[in-house]
C-alpha cells in the first residue's frame, strides 16, 4: 500500500484505538486532549515517513509515539500543577503505562461505546461521535454521511463532550444490573450507523461502505466480550452479515441502484451469508426474540434467490411480528410488497393504499411497482411522483429507468 493510502488507512483502524485508550487513561473529561495526541501521532508519521520511509511495522510506530506523546503530556501536565501550588517535587513522580496491548484496546473502545451512547446523550450527538471517536472519521466526512454540514456536526460533538464531562461519565462497563438497558442503546446506534450506511443518500460509495464495516466491527466486539455477548447483539451482527453480502450487488458501474429482483446473485458474498446464518443460529440459543431476530430473519429470505412462495410466506410472518414489537412505516411499507408476492398485487395496493406516506418516494416507487401490469398508467403518475420527490441523482435515475421501461 502507497504511503498517501497508508495513512489514512491507518487513521480509519488505529485513530480509534489510540484515542480511547489514552482517554480511558486520563478520563472522559480530557477527552479533547486524547483526541489531540492522537492526531499529533498521525501528523508526526506524516512528517517522518515522507522523510524517512515507512517503518517495517507502521502500526507499532504508531503506538510508540503515542504513548511518547501521552507521557510527554502528563509529565508537563503534573509540573504545571506543582509550580502553581509551589510544592515542585518531580523527580518522585511515576508515569502510569500506557497500555496499548490488544486486550486493553478492546475494552477501552467498548467502554467508550457506552460512555458515548450515555442516555444523556440525544442519537444525533451519539452517532455523530461514535463516527468521530470510535470510527476515525474526520468532520468532513460525518457531514457528507449524515447529509448535514461541518457547522452543525461540530455543534453535537461540542454539545455531547459536555455532557460526557457534566455527567461525569466513567469509561467502563455497566454494572451487571444496568447492562442489558445500556446494550440496547449501544445495539440501537450501531443499528443506526449501519443503515446510515446501507440506506444513505449520500453519493460517497466509499464512505458509505466504511460506514457499515465500521458499524459491524463494533458489534462483533460486544459478541467478543462475555458481558455483552447477548442474543440481540449477536443478531445484530447476524442481520449486517446478510444486508453486507449483497453490497457489491446493489449498484452498477455508474452508481445506480439495483433494485432486489434485477441483482446478479453471482456478486453475493456468500461467505458473509454463511456468517450470517452462523451469528443467527446463535441468537437462538434463548427464547428471546427481538427486532434484530426478526429483521435478521427477514434479510436472511432476501438471501436466497428463488422465488418460492414458502420464502415469501415467511418475510411476511416475519414482517407481522416485526410492526408488532416495533411499528415503522418503512417497514410496514416492505410488508406490502411481501404481501403482493403471496396474495397478489390487488390486495397489496389496497394495503399500501392506506399507509399514507405521501412525503416519502420510496411509497410511490413501491405503488408504481405494484400497479405495473394492473393499470400502467397509475404506474407512470406514482413514478413521476417518487421522481419529484427523490433527493438524490442515483435514485432519480433509477426511478427514470423504470419510468422508461413502462
Amino acid at each position: 500500500m502507497e504511503k498517501h493510502e497508508l495513512i489514512p488507512h491507518l487513521f480509519r483502524t488505529e485513530f480509534s484505538k489510540i484515542t480511547s485508550v489514552i482517554c480511558k487513561l486520563l478520563g472522559i473529561e480530557h477527552i479533547e486532549v486524547a483526541e489531540d495526541i492522537a492526531s499529533e501521532t498521525f501528523l508526526s508519521a506524516l512528517e517522518t515517513w515522507t522523510f524517512n520511509g515507512v517503518p517495517k511495522n507502521p502500526t507499532a510506530w504508531l503506538y510508540y509515539v503515542a504513548k511518547n506523546k501521552a507521557k510527554n503530556h502528563l509529565i508537563r501536565d503534573r509540573v504545571f500543577a506543582e509550580k502553581i501550588s509551589g510544592q515542585l517535587n518531580h523527580s518522585s513522580y511515576e508515569v502510569p503505562e500506557i497500555d496499548l496491548s490488544e486486550e486493553n484496546i478492546t475494552d477501552s473502545q467498548l467502554q467508550m461505546l457506552f460512555a458515548i451512547c450515555h442516555p444523556s446523550i440525544s442519537t444525533d450527538a451519539q452517532i455523530s461521535l461514535s463516527l468521530r471517536i470510535l470510527c476515525g472519521f474526520g468532520i468532513d466526512e460525518i457531514a457528507n454521511a449524515l447529509l448535514t454540514n461541518k457547522e452543525t456536526i461540530n455543534k453535537r460533538l461540542f454539545r455531547a463532550k459536555e455532557k460526557l464531562r457534566l455527567e461525569k461519565i466513567q469509561l467502563e462497563f455497566p454494572c451487571e444490573a444496568e447492562v442489558d438497558s445500556r446494550l440496547e442503546t449501544v445495539l440501537k446506534i450501531l443499528y443506526l450507523l449501519f443503515n446510515e450506511g446501507y440506506y444513505s443518500e449520500s453519493e460517497d460509495s466509499i464512505i458509505r461502505e466504511d460506514l457499515c464495516l465500521e458499524a459491524m466491527r463494533l458489534t462483533y466486539l460486544l459478541h467478543e466480550n462475555k458481558q455483552t455477548n447477548q442474543t440481540s447483539a449477536n443478531a445484530l451482527f447476524s442481520l449486517m452479515c446478510f444486508h453486507a453480502s449483497r453490497f457489491e450487488a446493489r449498484k452498477n458501474i455508474r452508481g445506480e441502484i439495483i433494485l432486489y429482483q434485477d441483482q446478479d446473485e453471482t456478486l453475493w458474498n456468500y461467505e458473509l451469508i454463511s456468517k450470517g446464518a452462523y451469528y443467527l443460529h446463535l441468537a437462538a440459543r434463548e427464547n428471546k426474540i427481538s427486532k434484530y431476530h426478526l429483521e435478521a430473519g427477514i434479510a436472511y429470505w432476501h438471501t436466497q434467490k428463488s422465488e418460492t412462495l414458502e420464502k415469501w410466506e415467511n418475510i411476511l410472518q416475519l414482517y407481522n411480528q416485526l410492526l408488532q414489537i416495533e411499528y415503522s412505516p418503512i417497514a410496514a411499507l416492505n410488508r406490502t410488497f411481501a404481501l403482493s408476492k403471496v396474495n397478489g398485487k390487488h390486495e397489496a395496493v389496497s394495503e399500501a393504499e392506506k399507509l399514507k406516506l405521501a412525503d416519502n418516494h420510496f411509497y410511490f416507487m413501491l405503488l408504481g411497482e405494484l400497479y405495473q401490469d394492473l393499470d400502467n398508467e397509475k404506474a407512470k403518475q406514482h413514478f413521476r411522483t417518487a421522481l419529484s420527490l427523490a433527493r438524490t441523482q442515483t435514485d432519480r435515475k433509477t426511478i427514470q429507468k423504470r419510468i422508461d421501461n413502462l
